[in-house]
């Protein structure tokens, strides 16, 4: 694999449109130090408002313009010391290229000849990805097995694809020529949020939620793959880090679906009869029977597809429902065959923000008629906000372990952040809370474990469930409600050694299994809170287990209580080190991750491991006395949960995730030992 490339000033043409925005959003949110540049002529099918998560970023730049114009891309690649390039600026819609192929022409391949020779002629560009699609392999066989291959012959079959093609031939010829370092993608069908109703499943959507007859072309039969837009925008973030000069990559999902079964499910969805309200209409001059590709070699790059068909199509369905005006009048795309929308070479206006008031309204609003280039607004420099892109997190379990640990590293990393004073289980202080605090994300550390153990739980099951079950899912839901992300610390205490996990086997439980645990009522509460919350689609539910900071003396760390007590068991058990984890939950939630994750580091640790650790290191004198769980159950209202946690999924997710005994002796001894040493010689 080629070595990791970090750029630093990049050109994203087209950004305003679908797919580029969604990239946009991901790498403005993800990398606070690369400089972003858009160029967008703000055709038809783009919209201000697709970037608006980007606008207020002080490392963000609009400009409005045309990439036809060789002048503004020479001006733009060096006034901005551009490094790289993501080139996704092009016509896409098939029915437009039929009526109007020269349009396509001009955008798709001239305009890909502009930016390839101000490319040569800058001589700075460091990688040029140039964005292509599946479509330049022509029609698939219906019995094909395998997906075409990046290696496959071109063969497109009508005006748009031919287009895509021709700027691939360019693109390789430049590669080849003249040296510049360039990257194909070609993708499959992508669907999502702010995609223009032209494309088949928004304008499906739309017309459903109208209760207007959706029209297939010919008999709906033809097959094709579709692919969720975070995951698009992801697997273009793995290329532009990972992805080798020279190569191409392949974008898709080997998950595929007629469209007429595609029609079917979105009629479902809004109670409709297809008998009804599925319309067959005349069919394209030329429509590809199916596409299908193979993305294997994207895969070794470590990108894998992360939403399933059913969690795309509700997600998107839903944002089409709560932002139906997002594009005004677009009556005109919802024909069986539109046609181009706006005269050539005239650009759609935003649609601004309704809050007339916010910096992002400004800018969206203004950038137009002042000329040419947006700027987010500058800031004092001692404003926090403008540190990290405009985070702000809202925090509950402000007097609990994590939460206050949470709060010292929002401080360390200039992350604004308010702690929760509503009551988890009053639903109106936690709405009055989140409009009041207006947060980026919210972080759920608050819940009942026990006081001074989890033994409390068991003669206050009610108080644990109001905590633990009811206020954490009344919080998930409240978020929801205001399209907030909740990263939300579960726990790990739900499983227990079984004779498909056994003991010392190295077989951890995975994400996807349901817990086996119910010894203590406390387990018992986060096993229900997960799986009720595993129903909302904006829940990333960190399962910690047996959490240990460097501070050695705060009464919650597992270090600490095992030193203080008077026997202990020998037990191998998965940990969490927080010093190591604790920034990574950050990061997943600047990475919007959803879903369940083992929040722990790889591999086990026993007890006696962790203390011969901790006399190494700390007290050279210390001693401690072992006693067996049948002893350990005498002295103890509950039992307690012993597992083994596969972290694969966090490790593929932060490679440089260290395991369980590195990051004790790295994250909390070593440290720790020095301080000691330090305080001995004073």
């Amino acid at each position: 694999m080629a070595t990791t490339y970090e750029p630093k000033n990049i050109l994203i043409t087209g950004a305003a449109g679908f797919i580029a925005s969604h990239v946009c959003n991901r790498l403005i949110r993800n990398y606070p130090d690369y400089k972003i540049v858009v160029v967008d002529k703000l055709d038809y099918c783009s919209n201000l408002k697709n970037i608006l998560p980007s606008i207020s970023s002080q490392n963000f730049k609009f400009i409005k313009g045309d990439i036809a114009t060789a002048d503004l891309v020479n001006y733009v690649l060096l006034s901005e010391s551009i490094d790289t390039i993501m080139h996704f600026a092009a016509q896409t819609h098939v029915d437009n290229s039929f009526g109007n192929s020269f349009e396509f022409t001009k955008n798709n391949i001239y305009g890909t000849h502009v930016l390839l020779e101000a490319c040569k002629v800058t001589g700075q560009i460091k990688r040029f990805i140039h964005v292509s699609t599946d479509e330049v392999y022509g029609e698939t066989d219906e019995d094909a097995v395998m997906g075409n291959i990046e290696a496959s012959q071109l063969l497109p079959t009508n005006p748009y694809s031919a287009t895509k093609a021709g700027a691939e031939m360019l693109v390789m010829a430049y590669g080849r020529s003249y040296g510049l370092p360039v990257i194909t993608t070609r993708g499959n069908n992508v669907y999502g949020p702010n995609q223009f109703p032209e494309k088949l499943i928004p304008k499906f959507i739309l017309l459903a939620m109208k209760g207007q007859p959706l029209p297939i072309h010919g008999d709906g039969s033809n097959v094709r793959s579709y692919l969720y837009c975070e995951d698009v925008a992801e697997a273009f973030e793995t290329i532009l880090h990972r992805g080798e000069v020279g190569h191409v990559y392949n974008i898709g999902t080997q998950k595929e679906r007629r469209v007429i079964d595609v029609a079917k499910e979105i009629c479902q969805l809004f109670s409709l009869n297809p008998e009804t309200y599925i319309k067959y209409v005349e069919n394209r001059p030329f429509n590809d029977q199916r596409y299908f590709l193979d993305v294997q070699k994207l895969k070794t790059l470590g990108w894998f597809e992360r939403t399933s068909w059913e969690e795309g199509l509700k997600k998107t369905t839903e944002w089409y429902v709560n932002n139906s005006d997002w594009w005004g009048d677009v009556s005109g795309a919802l024909l069986p065959h539109p046609k181009m929308l706006m005269v050539p070479g005239i650009g759609r206006k935003c649609d601004g923000p309704h809050n007339r008031n916010s910096a992002s309204s400004y800018v969206a609003n203004n950038s137009i008629a002042s000329g040419m280039v947006v700027r987010s607004p500058r800031s004092p420099k001692n404003n926090p906000s403008t540190q990290k892109r405009g985070l702000k997190f809202l925090i509950y379990g402000k007097t609990g372990y994590l939460g206050g640990l949470l709060g010292q590293l929002c401080e360390k990393q200039g992350i604004p952040f308010v702690y929760g004073k509503g009551r988890l289980e009053e639903r109106s202080q936690l709405m009055q809370e989140i409009r009041t605090v207006k947060p980026t994300h919210v972080f759920n550390a608050a819940g009942l474990t026990g006081r001074p153990n989890a033994d409390w739980c068991e003669s206050h099951k009610v108080e644990t469930i109001q905590t633990n079950v009811v206020g954490t899912l009344n919080l998930a839901d409240v978020c929801r409600e205001h399209g907030l992300l909740m990263i939300n610390y579960g726990s790990g205490c739900i499983f227990e050694f079984d004779a498909e996990h056994p003991m010392g086997s190295g077989i951890g439980f995975k994400e996807e299994e349901k817990p086996n645990y119910t010894g203590s009522f406390y387990s018992k509460s986060k096993a229900v809170a997960e799986d009720l919350l595993n129903e909302y689609d904006n829940v990333c539910t960190l399962r910690a287990r047996m959490p240990i900071s460097s501070n050695l003396s705060h009464p919650r760390n597992f270090v600490r209580k095992i030193t203080q007590y008077e026997k202990v068991v020998d037990i191998p058990n998965s940990m969490t080190v927080l010093d190591e984890l604790l920034p990574m939950s950050i990061e997943l939630a600047k990475r919007n991750r959803r879903g369940i994750w083992n929040f722990t580091n790889p591999g086990v640790v026993s007890h006696n491991e962790v203390l011969e650790l901790y006399k190494n290191y700390i007290d050279p004198n210390f001693k401690w006395v072992n006693f067996t769980l049948e002893e350990q159950a005498k002295v103890l209202v509950a039992p307690r949960s012993n597992n083994e946690m596969d972290a694969s999924k966090l490790k593929k997710e932060f490679p440089e995730l260290l395991s369980i005994k590195d990051s004790l002796i790295k994250y909390i001894f070593e440290p720790n030992k020095k301080s000691v040493a330090g305080a001995v010689s004073k």
